[in-house]
Order: C-alpha cells, then sequence, then structure tokens
C-alpha cells in the first residue's frame, strides 16, 4: 500500500510539528508531533512538508514561449522589483503549463529552502516535496473573495491567481475590497492538506539551485543551535557566519575573474572596483535592450545551449550566467554576439554535472 506523510514544517524550530500518514486514498492512518525528542521513525515513504507560505512569493505570470530555464529567466525580471535577494539567492519554480493561462510561479531564499530541508533532516526525513501553505488552499470560484487559513502565526489567503502567507493585521488591506471568507473547521483544513500532499500544485525543490553546495554541515549546526536557542527557524548569527566566509570566497574569485577579464588592468588597482569601472561605462550603445537581444540570439542559436540567469541595466550593461555542453561552444556564443558588433566577456567558467557553466558579461565591441 502506497503511503505518504505529511508534515507541516513551523514558523519555529523549537515547535512541534504535525504530521499525518496517508494511504493512497488519503485516509489517515497515524498522526503526531515530530520535535527533536521526537523524530520519525520507520521505513521510508514518499514526504510532503508544507512550508510557511509567507516565506514563499507566489505570483501567475504570462511568460513569452521558450524552453524552461529561459521562461526562468523572463520570470526573474518581472519579479525583480518584488525579490528581496539578487537572483543567484534564490529558487524558482515553474507551476504546470496551461495553455491561454499564466504560468504559476514561486520563489524562495535557497538559504531558507535548505534550512526546511536540513530540519527535515534532524527529524529523520528527507522530502519529496516542499509546498507553501498558501497553495494548500483551494481558489475560490469568485473573484471577490480570499479564502483565509491560519497557520501558527500568519494567514494564507487565497484568491483566483493570488495566494499570499501575511500577518492577520494585514488581512484587510491586503483584501483591497475583496471578501475575506475564514476557514476555521479544521477538518476541512485538513482535507486541503491531505488533497495538496496526494497532487501537489508546485514543488519547490524541483527548480534548478541557484546556490553552489558544500556548506549542509554548517546549516545543520546553525539549526541545532536554533533549536537549543529557542530562535527562529534560520540561525541568523550561523548564516552571518556562513555568508561571510562565501563572501570571502566569491571575493577572491570575483578578483581572479576580473583580472582575466582585464588583463591590462594595473597591478596596484583593485582588480573588482576597476571592473566595475570599465563595465559601467562599457554599456553598449542604444543600452542594455540590444545587447540583451544579441545575447538572447546567440543563446539560440547553440545547441543545447540556455540562459539560466539574467540581468539587465541602463547603466550597468547586460550580465548572465549560460550553460552550454563543451566548452568550443562559448566560441560559438562569441562569434555570434560578435556579428552584432558586441563582445561577450567570459568572467568564470566552470563544469556543473557535465555542463559548462559561465558567467558572462555582453559589452561594446573591440
Amino acid at each position: 500500500m502506497s503511503r505518504t506523510r505529511l508534515v507541516l514544517i513551523p514558523s519555529a524550530a523549537t515547535r512541534p510539528a504535525p504530521w499525518l500518514m496517508l494511504d493512497a486514498a488519503g485516509t489517515v492512518l497515524e498522526r503526531g508531533l515530530l520535535t527533536l525528542e521526537t523524530p520519525a521513525s520507520g521505513p521510508a515513504v514518499r514526504t510532503v512538508a508544507v512550508v510557511p507560505g509567507s516565506d514563499v512569493l507566489v505570483r501567475w505570470l504570462d511568460l513569452p514561449k521558450g524552453t524552461a530555464a529561459q521562461q526562468r529567466t523572463a520570470a526573474l525580471w518581472m519579479l525583480k522589483d518584488d525579490l528581496a535577494a539578487t537572483p543567484d539567492r534564490v529558487r524558482l519554480v515553474l507551476g504546470p503549463a496551461v495553455a491561454g493561462e499564466p504560468r504559476l510561479t514561486a520563489v524562495v531564499g535557497e538559504a531558507l529552502l535548505q534550512a526546511w530541508i536540513d530540519w527535515l533532516a534532524t527529524m529523520g526525513l528527507k522530502a519529496d516535496a516542499l509546498v507553501p501553505d498558501t497553495l494548500t488552499v483551494p481558489e475560490p470560484f469568485d473573484d471577490d473573495v480570499l479564502s483565509a487559513v491560519g497557520f501558527g502565526p500568519a494567514v494564507a489567503l487565497r484568491g483566483r491567481r493570488f495566494a499570499a502567507g501575511i500577518e492577520p493585521d494585514l488581512a484587510e488591506a491586503v483584501a483591497g475590497g475583496r471578501r475575506i471568507e475564514p476557514v476555521e473547521d479544521m477538518r476541512r483544513v485538513e482535507q486541503m492538506l491531505i488533497a495538496a500532499a496526494l497532487n501537489p500544485t508546485l514543488n519547490l525543490l524541483q527548480g534548478p539551485p541557484r546556490v553552489g553546495e558544500g556548506f549542509g554541515r554548517w546549516r545543520l549546526a546553525a539549526l541545532l543551535a536554533a533549536a537549543a536557542l529557542a530562535m527562529p527557524l534560520v540561525s541568523t548569527l550561523a548564516l552571518a557566519a556562513r555568508d561571510e566566509m562565501a563572501a570571502a570566497r566569491a571575493h577572491d574569485r570575483a578578483e581572479a575573474a576580473a583580472r582575466a577579464a582585464f588583463p591590462d588592468m594595473p597591478a596596484s588597482a583593485d582588480p573588482v572596483i576597476e571592473a566595475r569601472r570599465r563595465i559601467a561605462t562599457a554599456t553598449p550603445p542604444g543600452g542594455a535592450a540590444p545587447a540583451a537581444a544579441a545575447l538572447f540570439a546567440a543563446v539560440e542559436s547553440v545547441e543545447g545551449a540556455e540562459l539560466d540567469s539574467f540581468s539587465a541595466d541602463p547603466e550597468a550593461g547586460v550580465r548572465a550566467t549560460v550553460s552550454f555542453r563543451t566548452y568550443q561552444d562559448m566560441d560559438a556564443l562569441k562569434t555570434r554576439v560578435a556579428a552584432s558588433g558586441l563582445t561577450l566577456i567570459d568572467t568564470s567558467t566552470l563544469d556543473d554535472n557535465g555542463r559548462v557553466v559561465s558567467d558572462v558579461i555582453v559589452g561594446i565591441g573591440q
């Protein structure tokens, strides 16, 4: 008999986490609470964890046609003003495509996503799916209605092509005149969660990761420290220490990449500052749009190449992360961009699971 474990991840690591064991039909076979003292036991089963929706940005977007990577890039560009972090620090996931309908899109911080995964690991679990609690609430049929369900200290509001986790005091302001219908029957709430566990609308684990690996032990230590000190799920001090280490390594890589990109810079110059100055003054004529168009055309022309991330600024120019099959493909991309009178500068390149990933900048032709 196929079983599914449904877990509600709490907003703080010290709080117990309710869980249900379900059969394939959604019947509750067992229920209980997870704590550090009482982690999960028994054989491994499919596990679906519901995470706080207040930490996940959910939108419905009209995305252009293209590959999954291109659509993710377009979505990040559309959401740039709503993100509290840079694209390399977030995970963007696209929901199922429905012809003629906007695409369900969710964004969550990579560090927080990993913290949830590590929290589950301390409980003896490995998640198969992570679902925001806001997407466990069914979408109402009436455009003027918002369903409201309380999850811990937050309220999940769900409307037509709308989902958000907010503080209760902000519900009326966020509703914007729509009628709020609270769902207070806990049996109904449980049925919503069960339906979401058996058929998740969206899985936050399905998006491609944006940051490197290697900090698993640090994350786990931070999580356990947070639990011992009754702090929130993500330990601020531990994350600060981890980010400081990552920043130091990133700075070293940035200096090396800057000197590689501009080998003629003076030895006495700060390589990062000098590279930024040159890039800022090397924005292609006409602004970022022509450079973006040239980059998109180049990626389309090289078989197997994908645009993994993209940013364009009228002052700083066009930057992107491109993945492809072989190192020779980078030469093809540079040639294609050069045909537009521009240049493609490769600032860093690495191998990633059989593919080549490069950070690039589009500048004026040389």
